[in-house]
């Protein structure tokens, strides 16, 4: 019967997709930003000359900004030169392996505030010149004293310019230009990567216009969104955010960004505003990209828009200054000296200057909103960036969460305590919640985060964001509460928090994973089918029914299509490498590890589990080497000495794993399973005193664990110890007095 259902449900399938492709509908193509300048002149040249317009160009005198004129640029005792031949731009500088060459310039990248140059490889790279210009200070400067500030690249790190880390098509073309196909081969590592428009154009956000141009010359004729693929008018704020979030939000991403999409989450996952991406009350750190962080705010849970304050087309802002903010909040109520107390531009005072004199606040600025409610961050060296989480300054949290507030980033004579006082001088005390006090606890492991993550997460007004934020947490405490909390948050209305749901979610046997997960096989979202087919893979075949069994296999060729799309990344090589574990595939979850290494031999968790794979198939050899190989590239690595350790006392060098052990116990001070190991092996070889020691540092942590001092008792009576025995055996009664071994322990302790 299940054979023959399997037949029908194909069959039903193959006839479903006969009759689609029967009714298609005529794609529309793209055409280019030219054809519309015709009829929105006024769009057309308010988007000429803007950042998008400028996203990237070919290297010709109109669009290099950067000084070729044999311009030299000193580091480290290097000096790189820039120079011209035939009218082509040319730097000498280190190249691969760090060995000199003189490398051809292609493309610009961006303008303002400083302008990155592309150079073409083999296999179709082009790699991001580590050099940039500083358009505001007119000097070359190197991108790495800035971004990585005192660590050395070196040319075999993942970072080093000629590398994956500064790979263009990668990295960064997917959002510089239009229709961009990475076109990326993972077997052969080649990319044939293609655009219709080397910039950020029309049909970026408004998708392929071919239909609409038909329309247009034929107005009569009616057509659903005059022939445009994407509707960018009378639509929801939250969808015309997503339409803006694939490139302004820090993700991975599914594919490339073809029009339409109906749902952001089929196309990119982005990152939680979790460390060490941000810090702990959400305020960026690293290259954030704005979404994660608007998607915090009370704007966006108020329906702002990225429109209400960009012009779409210049993207500039569509009012100056505070008239920005006047758009919805009275400027009476916010624009006086009794709500930002700070001097008006009318009023002499002195200027702030910080970060080395690269940011300046004017005398007046302080009044300005966004310098109070938006501060930022310089990236890229020169680039200042503001936070969109758009947050009230919280200078009293700064101190306890070690993050910044816009009040001592100014006043940087000042301490966080002075600017306390000063606002509750202003505006009154205030001991309000913010997320921020429970993820910062939370991120620590520490268990009285529990009660501020249900309060988020029971909380209609927090946002989708942070409340996935609070089921990412949540998963580091086990208890059947928090099971039962997670299985319902797998039913929440927000497909990030169902994503955090999917991935916290331990089952309590196979049933309770099939039922709680293959509904989410169906998910809307592939963001959320991807995370349930992860957890799917631990299952075998055989346990799946034939409807069961079609639906998780067609997510797991999705999910091998995204991972291969983004297979020029090692995490995604990593991923590849666990699913094919999961399913049995053992070579080739080797052969994907073995790329993600390949790919950055500095990204340990594939090292980790290559190790340990190579150690279930019975190759202990490989696996020592691996976990050795770890222990020396990260020696604060706890758990590959753990392993390490383990593995060798498995291949009998007990004296190598005692040391192993040791080491991981002195990383892993909290995990007890490590002393544990520690303890039996240390008895095994008769090194009792020791193995005293290590249990006793166990109950000190867990005095109530039996197993510890059933471990103790048991070594106790091995070293005729009978008096010290009996009274571990008195401590395992009173601990747990129905033990069932309660009689053997009584005549035990009275023999």
């Amino acid at each position: 019967m299940k054979f023959n259902l399997l037949l029908s449900l194909l069959f039903l399938l193959l006839f479903t997709n006969c009759e689609r492709n029967k009714n298609k509908v005529k794609h529309s193509a793209y055409v280019g930003s030219q054809t519309c300048k015709e009829c929105h002149e006024k769009e057309y040249t308010d988007w000429r000359g803007s950042d998008h317009d400028n996203a990237m160009d070919t290297a010709i005198a109109s669009t290099v900004l950067g000084d070729f004129n044999n311009a030299e640029f000193e580091r480290n005792g290097f000096v790189s030169r820039f120079y011209t031949k035939e009218g082509k731009y040319f730097v000498h500088t280190k190249g691969p392996g760090g060995l000199p060459g003189d490398f051809q310039i292609a493309y610009t990248f961006g303008y303002r505030p400083l302008q990155q140059y592309l150079i073409p490889f083999e296999n179709g790279r082009m790699q991001c010149l580590p050099i940039a210009w500083d358009t505001g200070k007119k000097r070359w400067y190197q991108l790495a004293d800035s971004v990585y500030q005192d660590q050395e690249i070196k040319p075999d790190d993942w970072l080093y310019w000629t590398n994956n880390g500064q790979n263009w098509n990668g990295m960064c073309a997917e959002c510089h230009s239009t229709n961009l196909r990475k076109n990326y081969n993972p077997e052969t590592h080649v990319f044939d990567t293609k655009w219709s428009e080397i910039d950020v154009a029309c049909e970026a956000c408004h998708g392929p216009s071919s239909e609409h141009n038909k329309w247009a010359s034929n107005k009569e004729k009616a057509i659903a969104n005059y022939g445009l693929v994407v509707q960018t008018s009378n639509i929801s704020s939250e969808i015309l955010i997503n339409q803006c979030a694939y490139c302004h939000s820090r993700r991975s991403s599914f594919g490339d960004f073809v029009h339409p999409r109906k749902d952001l989450f089929n196309i990119i996952s982005p990152q939680l505003p979790v460390e060490p991406f941000y810090y702990p009350d959400g305020q960026i750190l690293e290259e954030d990209y704005v979404y994660s962080s608007f998607s915090q705010s009370k704007m966006h849970q108020n329906n702002v828009r990225c429109t209400n304050c960009h012009n779409p087309h210049s993207l500039k802002l569509r009012y100056e200054g505070n008239d920005l903010c006047y758009q919805c909040h009275k400027q009476e109520k916010y624009g006086n000296h009794e709500h930002h107390f700070h001097k008006s531009f009318n009023e002499a005072g002195e200027d702030l200057v910080f970060d080395n004199g690269k940011k300046t606040i004017k005398a007046g600025e302080g009044s300005l909103c966004v310098n109070c409610h938006m501060p930022g961050r310089f990236f890229m060296g020169v680039d200042f960036r503001r936070d969109h989480s758009m947050r009230i300054p919280r200078p009293d949290l700064s101190d306890r969460l070690n993050t910044p507030n816009a009040c001592t980033q100014c006043h940087r004579d000042k301490n966080n305590k002075w600017a306390s006082e000063q606002l509750i001088k202003w505006y009154g005390k205030t001991n309000r919640f913010h997320f921020g006090e429970t993820m910062f606890l939370a991120a620590k492991n520490d268990s009285s985060a529990l009660k501020g993550l249900y309060q988020i997460l029971d909380d209609d007004n927090s946002s989708a964001m942070i409340k996935a934020t609070a089921t990412y947490y949540l998963g580091a405490f086990r208890s059947e509460e928090n099971y039962l909390k997670n299985k319902e948050l797998l039913k929440s209305e927000y497909p990030v928090v169902r994503r955090e749901a999917v991935k916290n979610f331990i089952p309590k046997s196979k049933s309770d994973l099939k039922t709680s997960i293959i509904p989410l096989l169906s998910d809307s979202t592939l963001m959320v089918r991807n995370e349930a087919v992860s957890k799917l893979s631990n299952l075998k075949l055989s346990d799946f029914d034939s409807v069961e069994y079609i639906m998780f296999n067609k997510d797991v060729a999705s999910y091998i299509r995204t991972m291969e799309y983004s297979a020029d990344f090692a995490s995604s090589r990593h991923n590849l490498g666990n699913l094919y574990s999961n399913l049995g595939q053992y070579q080739k979850a080797i052969i994907q590890y073995k790329e993600a290494i390949e790919i950055d031999d500095l990204f340990f968790p594939s090292k980790m589990n290559l190790a340990m794979l190579y150690n279930r198939v019975g190759e202990n050899e490989k696996a020592e080497k691996l976990f050795i190989e770890l222990t020396k590239q990260n020696p604060e690595m706890g758990q590959a000495f753990y392993s390490l350790g383990l593995l060798q006392g498995e291949m009998q060098k007990y004296d190598e794993a005692i040391v192993n052990l040791y080491e991981a116990a002195k990383l892993l001070p909290g995990q007890n399973r490590v002393k544990l190991n520690l303890f039996k092996l240390l008895s095994f070889k008769g090194r009792g005193e020791q193995a005293l020691k290590v249990i006793d540092e166990c109950i000190l942590l867990e005095p109530s664990n039996i197993e510890y001092l059933y471990a103790k008792m048991e070594l106790l009576i091995r070293q005729d110890n009978m008096r010290e025995a009996k009274n571990i055996a008195r401590k395992i009664l009173k601990t747990k007095p129905e033990t069932r071994d309660e009689n053997q322990l009584l005549q035990f302790i009275n023999s």
